[in-house]
Formats: C-alpha cells, structure tokens, sequence
C-alpha cells in the first residue's frame, strides 16, 4: 500500500498493521532506560526530555540519575539557586539547558502549585518548553495522543510512510499533519505507538546503517519498497567541535563548576591560549547567565 502525505490518506488496514508491529517490537525490544521506570514522574520525564536534546543517552543517564536523586520534584530544584543546576549538569553539553530546567521548575511552582501541568499550552508556557518537548510530556507522563517528533520519530515516519532517505532539514506542516493522522486512535495504543517509532529509530531505523532486516514494518515501508533511495536533499553539515567557541565555554565552565567559590579572572585565563577568543566566549556566558561577576575586580562565579 502506498502512503500519501495527505492525512485523509493516512490510514486503512496497512496501518493498523503498523500500529500493531511497532507496539509489539517495543514491548519485546525496549532499553530499560532510568526515565521508563514505573516510578517515573511527569517532572522526570521532563528532566529527561529536556537532557537528551543533542545529548546521546548513554551520556544522559547517569547524570539523570543523579539529578533526580537530588531534585525529585520542581520544588526541590527550584529552591536551590540556579547555578547549582549548572554544576549539576556536569559536561553534558549546551548548559543553558540547565537554568531553563531551574526557570521551569520555578514556574511549575508559582503557576501550578508544584506539579507538571497536563496541558499542552501550559506546558509550552513554560521555560524553556517548546513544540517537542512539551508534547513527550503530554504522551509519555499523561498518556495523552499527540505527535512527538523528534529527529528519531521523523526519519521512521518519512521512510516508511513517505519514501524519503531522510527528513527535510525543517519540519513542515505537512509532516505534522502526517504524523498527527498516522497516531492510533485509542490514547493508550497512540502513546506506546509513539514511544515505539522513537525506539525504532535509534536502534534500527538508523540515519546511516538500517538494520532493515530486523525492522518489524519492513514489509509496509515505501522506502523499502522503493529499494532504499538515497537523500536527495540539500546537504547537511557536520557539527565541529574542537577549537570552537563552544568548547572555549566549555573549558571555562569547567573551571567554575568544580571550584568551591568565585574563581579569579587568572585562572580561567590559564585555560585557553587565544585571548580573544576567550573572552568573546566569558563575554556569552555572562549574556546568556551561566556565569556572574561577583562585585570583586576580576573575579567570577556561578548564578547564586
């Protein structure tokens, strides 16, 4: 059967099939991951959610763990000053992250009385808190059928149900209407389907090597049947890391993460040759308030 992007389109006996083959190698298949435990929380899993953006999740987990032994709830992370958050977020990367998660909680408590709302446009109120990440939330801790695209989701989407090698750079309003109309109807059946596709996604449904012969749709996927055309799509652009003013705040971070107290303008000088370069990158971390100046001529810290 061939899919359309069309969500009037988007349905009949092959897709029930789908349903049904991607709920059952998710049951069979599934990492025990910490943020599927049973005792997980609407707040962990926005914890978890809002850490795996651009985080791969074997770095992700031990510093979840660690983080909800320490901050179980919105209150206990929000009465703690933020740059404790950011000490706690160790080395795993994009640490602004780490004071929008500190701002959500603090608005979870003056807003909702401590608890992670439901809805969807009070989640997306908060700091933070976009498209995706808001609607994890609503699927993952309160059952509820929404569309969770992440890159994941989109690429099994596309392949299976609109023959493309890859994702278009954007997601589009026709991919949402496409994902929205392929959800299960049942909110129970719609929530595992979409962990489910997320899963696929990591472990088979891979951006550079499927594994299609162990893909439970494979019989049901356009760009199997179309025999695996390449990407024609404009080209996509590797992210560098080593020498950039990322990793410059990085290094300088690091410095203010493990010092006890304020740290002296000398010692983050030690930390990175080029003059410039790194005080254009203190300069971001001061606007973006992943680090403060504490009143002493020279001297820095994190949020108090």
């Amino acid at each position: 059967m061939v899919f359309s992007t069309s969500p009037q389109q988007v349905a009949g006996p092959a897709l029930d099939q789908m349903h049904d083959a991607v709920c059952d190698w998710y049951a069979a298949h599934a990492r025990p991951l910490p943020w599927r435990r049973p005792t997980t929380t609407a707040w962990h899993v926005m914890v978890s959610e809002i850490m795996l953006q651009q985080t791969p999740v074997d770095r992700v987990a031990p510093v979840y763990d660690e983080w909800i032994a320490r901050w179980p709830t919105p209150g206990a992370l929000a009465a703690v000053p933020s740059g404790e958050a950011v000490r706690a977020w160790g080395r795993l990367g994009y640490p602004r992250r780490a004071l929008r998660l500190h701002a959500a909680a603090a608005a979870i408590c003056e807003r909702h009385d401590g608890e992670v709302p439901s809805d969807l446009e009070a989640l997306r109120a908060l700091p933070g808190v976009g498209e995706y990440t808001a609607a994890a939330v609503a699927v993952f801790a309160y059952g509820q059928r929404q569309a969770v695209l992440d890159t994941n989701v989109r690429r099994v989407l596309g392949r299976a149900l609109g023959g493309d090698a890859l994702p278009a750079p954007s997601l589009s309003v026709a991919e949402r209407a496409r994902a929205k109309a392929a959800l299960p109807v049942d909110p129970a059946i719609s929530a595992r389907w979409s962990i489910g596709l997320m899963e696929l996604g990591a472990l088979v449904c891979t951006a550079r090597a499927p594994v299609c012969g162990g893909c439970p749709v494979r019989d049901l996927c356009q760009w199997h049947a179309a025999g695996r055309p390449a990407y024609d799509g404009p080209a996509r652009r590797g992210q560098t890391y080593a020498g950039t003013d990322r990793q410059c705040r990085g290094r300088l971070l690091a410095v203010l993460r493990d010092a006890e107290g304020a740290v002296p303008g000398s010692a983050l000088r030690q930390v990175w040759d080029d003059a410039t370069q790194r005080e254009r990158a203190l300069d971001s971390l001061l606007d973006d308030g992943l680090v403060v100046t504490t009143g002493a001529d020279d001297e820095y810290a994190l949020p108090g």
